[in-house]
């Protein structure tokens, strides 16, 4: 049975996790490569160091293709930064009492893609989330059906232009063409929802390093995005500076000791910080562990706060339903799901990658749902108006395929 090869680069503040996959005819996807990497050169989901950047970019790809035994030449790349934009445009046209044929929707479509301001942006999605049929209710497959006038809601999605060239140029010098886009908990819903969730409503929350980004997911489709910039290493960083301590100790701590939530034994655990400056064996530093639980939890507090007033202000929060899925490496703090609960009101549970083999259990946790989800992007289209990420940029300036054809030469 023929195959194809999937290669999806999960660029974050954190972590650069790389996806090598094969997918049947059947869509059945199967990973034959993997590898994550610690990131550099990245903060609050963008490029500050094109240098440090390309570095970790390139280390990640090379491992994963010794792994999978293959060359691959194109990449399907997450945006986790960029101050994402999301908008919804309503578009209507006449077909005059006729059968819909595919190219009164591909009209309509390109008429609703259209609608994007982009200025200095990028259109990133144009999602259909359902069609009219004379002013009816939306519905999700509108062909041969006969009608006065066809509508269409769409889901436009939006990022920094610049942001965006920044991350495309650093692949560039890995010898590598960025195929597509996806804006990262739309990829992590795709690979962590089940069907039902998708259709009766969820939002799918990301809680990486630089930020937590959101997409509420409703009727099988995304309707709304958003992006906050901040994340794990700002709980690592409130804590460096609570202690007095180095970041990697605070990183340390966090990961061994770390909760959201109080218990009753807390005060009673000590834990060693080690000051900034000072030998470890010659002032030893030490801490209840409620101490260090009295940093994280406000932080994680302010954090779901933040996505409620977001979706509150969206309108989407009417469509988000009742469940939140939970993906991204700072969602494995302990207490993290019950906070969330408490906070959004709402039942939460902890998002792995589905419908996805060849990984191993090390690499099938809510930390690698969006790299996985992008393999789910390539693969289904979801109805999107989709073009290449070279074509979406070169029909702006034309800049991203002459600096890839420059890489490629050089």
């Amino acid at each position: 049975m023929a195959t194809r090869k999937l290669t999806a680069l999960d660029v974050g503040s954190t972590k650069i996790c790389c996806f090598i996959a094969e997918v049947s005819e059947a869509g059945r996807i199967r990973v034959t490569g993997m590898s994550h990497q610690q990131s550099a050169g990245l903060k609050g989901g963008v490029v500050v160091d094109m240098e440090s950047a390309y570095r970790a970019i390139l280390s990640a790809v090379h491992s994963a293709e010794q792994m999978a035994g293959t060359t691959i030449e194109d990449v399907v790349v997450s945006v986790n930064g960029g101050r994402p934009l999301s908008t919804t445009v309503t578009r209507e046209m006449v077909i005059g009492g006729g059968a819909i044929r595919d190219g009164d929707l591909s009209r309509l479509i390109q008429d609703a893609r259209g609608a994007a301001e982009l200025d200095d942006r990028m259109l990133l999605h144009a999602i259909p989330i359902g069609y009219s049929v004379d002013g009816g209710p939306l519905l999700r497959e509108p062909r041969s059906m006969h009608a006065q006038t066809l509508g269409m809601r769409m889901h436009l999605v939006t990022a920094n232009e610049g942001a965006v060239q920044n991350l495309v140029n650093c692949v560039a010098r890995c010898h590598l063409q960025v195929s597509d886009f996806a804006l990262a908990p739309y990829a992590a819903g795709l690979s962590a929802l089940v069907e039902d969730e998708k259709d009766l409503g969820a939002t799918v929350i990301d809680m990486g390093g630089g930020t937590t980004s959101f997409c509420v997911f409703y009727e099988g489709a995304a309707v709304y995005g958003d992006c906050l910039p901040v994340g794990g290493q700002h709980v690592t960083a409130d804590i460096a500076r609570g202690l007095s301590i180095t970041l990697h100790q605070a990183e340390r701590l966090k990961t061994l000791y770390g909760s959201c939530l109080p218990a009753p034994s807390d005060d009673r655990e000590l834990i060693d910080a080690p000051r900034i400056g000072e030998e470890d064996d010659a002032s030893p530093n030490r801490v209840p562990k409620s101490f260090l639980v009295s940093i994280i939890m406000p932080r994680l507090e302010e954090t779901f706060e933040l996505v409620k007033k977001r979706l509150d202000a969206s309108g989407a929060a009417g469509m988000a339903g009742q469940r939140v899925v939970l993906t991204g490496g700072a969602s494995q703090l302990p207490g993290v799901r019950e906070l969330a609960n408490r906070i959004l009101g709402k039942q939460v549970r902890h998002g792995r990658p589905l419908k996805i083999s060849g990984l191993a259990e090390a690499t099938g946790g809510p930390a690698f749902a969006t790299a996985a989800g992008l393999l789910h992007f390539a693969v289904d289209d979801c109805g999107e108006a989709r073009v290449t990420a070279t074509q979406n940029h070169a029909n702006r300036s034309g800049l991203f395929s002459k600096v890839g054809e420059w890489f490629r030469g050089f």
